[in-house]
């Protein structure tokens, strides 16, 4: 709703990625499967027109198990598949951004069909916190 206000003040359409959470660990957030079929059905979100939903976005376990992180970014390929398939006629998507992978995985993301990974700690550095 946010989004879609600050669209409306910019008179622009936004484009967004929805976050899945597709780790098995706490500190990663996101949608689950059925979170994200609510969202995309509820009718309020056809009202939203200063936002267009272009794709998921997920982040793996911090593991050095690759197997783990495959099948987890494995995963969300195949979600975002369903979305494309099954919501392709919905007015609000536009679905064509898969981003999976970040500088530690984005080899593996990319293998398991990511089309947009984010590698900024390997280009500028570990971030001080």
């Amino acid at each position: 709703k946010e989004i879609n206000k600050e669209g409306e003040k910019a008179n622009r359409e936004i484009a967004v990625l929805l976050q899945m959470h597709i780790a098995e660990e706490d500190t990663k957030f996101g949608l689950d499967e059925k979170e994200l079929f609510e969202l995309l059905n509820d009718e309020a979100l056809q009202n939203m027109t200063h936002i267009k939903i272009h794709g998921l976005m997920g982040m793996a376990t911090f593991t050095e198990n690759e197997q783990q992180v495959a099948r987890e970014f494995r995963g969300l390929k195949s979600l975002y598949d369903k979305v494309k398939s099954e919501l392709s006629n919905h007015d609000r998507l536009d679905i064509k951004t898969l981003s999976m992978g970040m500088s530690g995985d984005y080899r593996i993301a990319i293998e398991e069909g990511s089309n947009l990974i984010r590698v900024g700690s390997a280009i500028f550095g570990e971030r001080n916190y």
